[in-house]
């Protein structure tokens, strides 16, 4: 039986086959297309016939995609959202959106702020006031695709927010779909607030990729393949949670490169260099998973606080355009001939020069005819290069946490620009299948379970607390489609809250394991 992984980027989709053996049988690059479905066929039908497999041999499929994030960042295809807010009169002061670009606070057709929420201990602020939520649903009903429901505390307690969501299935009808922010973020109101509504506002985008990416399969007569979306903590999830929490499938594209680069590398605490055609993605494999970044997360202007990878993105690429400046300066993107290099790059016949051109210039790569660069000035080349290694070594910088030399695993298909002896690393490593490793990471991901919640440890002693912890977030993994003893926890988080009363600490536990 296989496995068949593919990854869409902005400027490539890359399909992999594996077998049980967790072995690349093939593996290929295809332009990504307009509309992305097209890329996902062609790559699809490629790497199958060059894997010469029987397409119903094939018993997994993972797609790792963008569209989610680029529906917030372009504005296009989000679903009309109503929210209600559980926290008057606590919350009046701030209303909802009130930091959000104004192209995108139009996704919310209309809101309200109803009576109700929990004080830091669970205890109720006020009793939730029903009628001005039955109210408010029987407005919006015919008006708004999808609801949004946050409420103060709901990390703590999350009664009041379920019970709302029962009373707009009530009113609305059992299709309605409705975000819960406790399932979402993390402790701050707004910030929690924020990703409920995006993740709302998402829904008909998640239908869409999940029922093309099945159809894809099916069209292609791999029927008997179980199907899972890759989400940003590089796990696996199914297509049912995928449509119930979309905003979680955003930024896995690099914990997807992540994962393969650590499983391509056998490095579990490294950090990730993933160049593509317009941008490079700087991550950290802790465990051999992607560390979490600590930060609020902005997507698209409006700033989240649901778990995000510990990511620095910039405009370097293998397409990047390289140019002179009148002053004298050398510089190297932020903007790209994409996936257009094929045509446009010096090496392919074309008239532009990119980073490929400047690393084919000075004998790191042979791609497309090396002879077409050959009339690059050495020295317009030897800067282009140290831009290229300053831009890489700062941010590696910035992702360590000592100042100690550290392991780097190149990937990507456009990480061919970079030099190997960058300063501040102990080795700099470009494994086997470095182009397609985000579409590996996809392909042998494993499936997770998350617990989080505050205890104070005055009522719970803290190793029983911790161990419960652990109990629930490795069921919840089995739950999610995990082989129970392949379950093990990588990840424990015990953060003492000093505004709280008595001893209060934010308990974090993730668990994971193979697929059943």
């Amino acid at each position: 039986m296989y496995k068949l992984g593919i990854d869409v980027g902005g400027t490539n989709t890359d399909a992999v086959i594996i077998d049980e053996r967790l072995q690349v049988v093939a593996e290929v690059k295809h332009p990504t297309t307009e509309d992305v479905y097209d890329g996902i066929l062609c790559a699809l039908r490629e790497v199958i016939d060059r894997a010469g497999i029987d397409r119903k041999s094939i018993s997994q499929a993972m797609l790792g995609t963008t569209q989610c994030t680029n529906a917030i960042v372009e504005r296009k295809n989000l679903a009309k959202v109503g929210l209600v807010r559980i926290g008057a009169p606590a919350t009046t002061g701030i209303p909802p959106m009130v930091d959000w670009p104004e192209d995108i606070q139009a996704v919310v057709k209309d809101h309200t702020v109803i009576r109700g929420g929990y004080e830091f201990n669970g205890r109720e602020i006020t009793q939730l006031d029903r009628a001005a939520a039955e109210a408010f649903f029987r407005r919006v009903k015919g008006k708004v695709q999808s609801i949004a429901v946050s409420c103060v505390f709901s990390t703590i307690r999350n009664d009041q927010e379920l019970e709302i969501a029962r009373l707009c299935r009530e009113i609305m009808g059992e299709e309605i779909p409705v975000s819960i922010s406790s399932e979402i973020g993390s402790m701050g109101l707004i910030e929690r607030e924020n990703a409920a509504i995006l993740n709302a506002a998402l829904y008909k985008v998640a239908e869409r990729f999940t029922e093309g990416f099945a159809r894809s399969l099916k069209q292609e007569g791999i029927t008997n393949a179980e199907i899972y979306l890759s989400q940003n903590d590089g796990t696996l999830m199914t297509m049912e949670h995928a449509r119930r929490y979309p905003i979680l499938t955003i930024a896995c594209g690099p914990t997807n490169s992540i994962r393969g680069a650590s499983y391509l590398s056998r490095l579990k605490n490294s950090i990730v260099v993933d160049v593509g055609g317009t941008t490079t993605d700087f991550g950290v494999i802790q465990n051999a998973f992607p560390r979490e970044s600590s930060a609020a997360a902005v997507i698209g202007g409006v700033r989240t606080n649901f778990r995000m990878p510990d990511i620095i993105s910039i405009g370097l690429g293998g397409g990047s355009i390289v140019r002179r400046q009148p002053d004298g300066r050398v510089t190297v993107g932020p903007d790209s001939v994409g996936y257009r290099i094929t045509s446009e790059a010096l090496v392919f016949g074309g008239q532009t020069v990119t980073a490929t051109d400047i690393a084919v210039k000075l004998g790191m790569a042979r791609i497309g005819d090396p002879k077409l660069a050959e009339g690059i000035d050495d020295g317009f080349a030897a800067q282009a290069m140290e831009v290229i290694r300053g831009m890489a070594e700062d941010c590696i910088d910035s992702l360590k946490l000592s100042g100690g030399d550290v392991d780097v695993v190149l990937v990507g298909g456009g990480s061919i620009i970079l030099p190997k002896d960058l300063a501040g690393t102990s080795q700099v490593c470009n494994p086997e299948h470095f182009g397609c490793a985000n579409a590996i990471g996809s392909a042998i991901s494993k499936v997770s379970g998350n617990y989080e919640q505050l205890i104070d440890y005055d009522q719970i002693p803290r190793d029983q607390a911790l161990s419960q912890a652990k109990e629930e977030a490795a069921r919840l993994a089995v739950e999610a489609g995990a082989i129970p003893d392949t379950v093990e926890i990588i990840e424990v988080e015990d953060v003492p809250l000093a505004y709280c009363v008595g001893s209060t600490s934010r308990v974090r536990v993730k668990a994971a394991g193979d697929l059943a």
